[in-house]
């Protein structure tokens, strides 16, 4: 999961996921088993790393440097060193905002390491050659994809992400193989409290749903 300093600890100034205590209510559901690896974004650095390579309005991108440092180094160095289950159908990607937009990218050019994508408000507007990405995107494996969108985010918001699941539907996919999970919050707002809220769902969905 991307934006680390906004899921564990209470020093971010936008909020909080309070992962480690939804984790703990879900332990007791019986779905603790999962591994969450919470990423601390760059400062300064964040919007260009999150950004996927056609985005250089901030700077030059790094994000495609990004997701290769996820898929290439840091999912062989957790797997090395925890209890995993290592293949991508039990590994997945996610995030908010910026997060959720690279999340995306990242899961497209390497779907061979993600399996699972948890992607929460996603800042589309930034790309829309995302679009071109998902129509292009050749994906022979199985993927669950949860997509979450809040109706006071924007007018742009709710219809990006309906979009990004209308091209991921068109060309090239097999629809058997992807399978989509759509929450749509009319009330949702663009903030750390509402995307915790939204984590438990999606993990269950994406993680201990058949």
């Amino acid at each position: 999961l991307q934006d680390g300093q906004n899921l564990l600890e209470h020093r971010s100034p936008f909020g909080n996921w309070h992962v480690d205590q939804r984790l703990a209510m879900m332990a007791e559901k019986g779905q603790g088993d999962i591994i969450v690896v919470a990423i601390d974004h760059a400062e300064e650095d964040r919007i260009r790393e999150f950004s996927p390579p056609e985005v250089t309005k901030f700077g030059p991108s790094l994000g495609k440097q990004y997701a290769r440092y996820m898929s290439a180094e840091l999912k062989p160095y957790v797997d090395a060193n925890f209890r995993t289950l290592s293949d991508r159908q039990h590994t997945g990607v996610g995030g908010s905002s910026m997060g959720g937009l690279i999340s995306v990218y990242s899961g497209f050019i390497f779907p061979e390491t993600f399996g699972k994508m948890m992607i929460f408000s996603p800042s589309l507007w930034l790309t829309p050659k995302i679009y071109f990405h998902a129509i292009n995107f050749f994906n022979p494996f199985q993927t669950k994809i949860y997509l979450y969108a809040g109706g006071n985010e924007g007018s742009n918001m709710v219809p990006n992400v309906q979009r990004l699941k209308a091209a991921l539907q068109r060309k090239g996919l097999d629809g058997s193989k992807i399978e989509f999970n759509i929450s749509i919050d009319p009330e949702g707002e663009h903030n750390e409290a509402k995307w915790g809220q939204e984590f438990p769902k999606a993990v269950e969905w994406l993680f201990f749903k058949d």
